[in-house]
């Protein structure tokens, strides 16, 4: 039996034991909850790199430049935008997409060269019940499978439960994009479901597969990015010697 059906089990059997006057199965009282704030159009550190707000003038070339060595075009497959041929053509949609506060984009800036290589977005922003979602990313070949990568991943989600206190945070994909679903779970995120049919874009139909990490996963989560994002955990040329899944195993075993 999966972890994550393990998972869904137990929480049927919880909220299975609670009932009201009628004898109908509740959920828990959420005791002592207060809206929390939106996130902030402000920087985000790390030590490989550090998301920022996106600026469209000064982060476009550099983007652009990044998306480029993306020559087959595999990195919009499944993105409703994308690929773009020019940067005036980047920078018309970043004008239209990019400048309101749900979604709110940030860039990642890669420390060692200073240059931006993917963007990233908070989106369906609720903050009277702590919801949130990750979306809208758009990681660069050079960007993809470093630690500077998961890093960002890492510093999205510490702003999301250790500054700002949400109770969820979501992120959801065509469920044709295996690369997502894989990335998706490597961070920690748990499968929820399907939703069929659920939109279409670029002329076609996408079924979207529902991820979620809740405050209470963030925890043992934190505790494996911080060491597998620990320099001693790579050797000189970048290679991990111990997986984020292994981190996160001795974590739960604990």
């Amino acid at each position: 039996m999966s972890v994550e059906h393990l998972f869904r089990k137990q929480s049927e059997s919880e909220m299975s034991a609670r009932v009201n006057e009628l004898q109908q199965p509740i959920g828990e009282d959420v005791v002592g909850w207060e809206a929390v704030e939106p996130p902030a159009r402000t920087l985000m550190q790390g030590r490989y790199c550090r998301v920022e707000p996106l600026d469209i003038l000064t982060h476009v070339d550099d983007l652009y430049e990044a998306f480029a060595a993306d020559t087959s075009g595999r990195l919009w497959t499944y993105m409703p935008m994308g690929p773009f041929a020019s940067v005036s053509e980047l920078k018309d949609w970043m004008d239209g997409a990019c400048t309101g506060e749900d979604p709110l984009f940030f860039v990642i800036i890669d420390e060692a060269s200073d240059k931006a290589i993917g963007f990233a977005s908070y989106l369906r922003i609720k903050p009277a019940i702590g919801v949130i979602e990750v979306g809208y990313i758009a990681f660069s070949p050079q960007l993809q499978r470093t630690r500077a990568a998961t890093e960002a991943m890492y510093l999205m989600m510490r702003r999301v439960f250790d500054e700002l206190g949400y109770r969820r945070y979501e992120w959801k994909c065509d469920a044709l994009n295996a690369a997502s679903q894989t990335a998706a779970r490597r961070l920690g995120f748990t499968y929820e479901g399907t939703f069929r049919q659920a939109t279409i874009y670029k002329g076609r139909n996408r079924d979207t597969a529902w991820f979620a990490i809740l405050d209470v996963d963030w925890p043992r989560m934190k505790t494996a990015f911080e060491l597998w994002l620990a320099p001693d955990n790579h050797d000189e040329q970048g290679r991990q010697r111990q997986s984020l899944q292994d981190f996160v195993s001795s974590n739960t075993e604990r």
